[in-house]
């Protein structure tokens, strides 16, 4: 092999690996404005023109417009003249959302599943357990759940009938009218967004706002 063709490879090597690291680098910035600016920006914006609600976070507003929560986030209502949403391990705090996952034979979830019932039988006396839904003394997987079943509203009724003075039959036409159909008429189950429901009870209890018991 000639030696004087060695430093003319050698020279066409580093003129390759130069232009192969100039096509990575502008591929890199072709990719970096692309994904990481145009992409976000066009998504951002049709998601903010076809849904401007869903995009801002599916706020919930009282009577007064006053911004109360999201439709997509539960809260707990301590007071019990209102309806009680599903248990929480994390006390419905959105910025650590999950459960603990809990075997069933696990001790710390018989304990509160015992409690949760004892609390069921002191705050609802004219309804037995028998007839208490399973959905309200469960987590949901992610502890955030804003929904329960219509039967769950139902078994409240009797109690917050009794609290509120209003007449059974309203309190069951109030929660018909919250009740959610399935999505696009298929997927899963008819449900009662319960902060929304205890908005217009609130109103009904004369335009007090139902936020003002949260955590109360």
């Amino acid at each position: 092999m000639r030696t004087d063709a060695l430093p003319a490879a050698a020279n066409n090597e580093s003129k390759s690996g130069g232009s192969i690291m100039w096509q990575a680098l502008r591929s890199s910035l072709v990719f970096i404005v692309l994904c990481g600016m145009i992409y976000p920006l066009v998504s951002t914006g049709a998601a903010q023109l076809l849904f401007p609600e869903e995009a801002g976070g599916s706020l919930v507003r009282d009577g007064n417009g006053q911004i109360v929560g999201s439709a997509l986030i539960g809260q707990p209502f301590k007071d019990p003249k209102y309806f009680q949403g599903r248990v929480s391990s994390i006390d419905y705090n959105a910025a650590g959302s999950g459960s603990n996952n809990y075997a069933p034979s696990n001790p710390a979830l018989l304990d509160r599943t015992k409690a949760s019932i004892s609390q069921w039988k002191t705050d609802n006396p004219d309804v037995p357990v028998e007839q208490l839904p399973i959905a309200l003394i469960t987590n949901s997987g992610s502890g955030l759940d804003p929904h329960i079943t219509p039967q769950s509203a139902a078994v409240q009724i009797p109690r917050i009938s009794k609290l509120t003075g209003l007449d059974e039959a309203e309190l069951k036409l109030l929660v018909e009218a919250n009740t959610e159909g399935r999505s696009l008429g298929l997927f899963g189950e008819l449900r009662v967004n319960v902060l929304k429901l205890n908005l217009q009870l609130a109103e009904r209890l004369g335009g007090k706002s139902a936020a003002s018991n949260v955590k109360g």
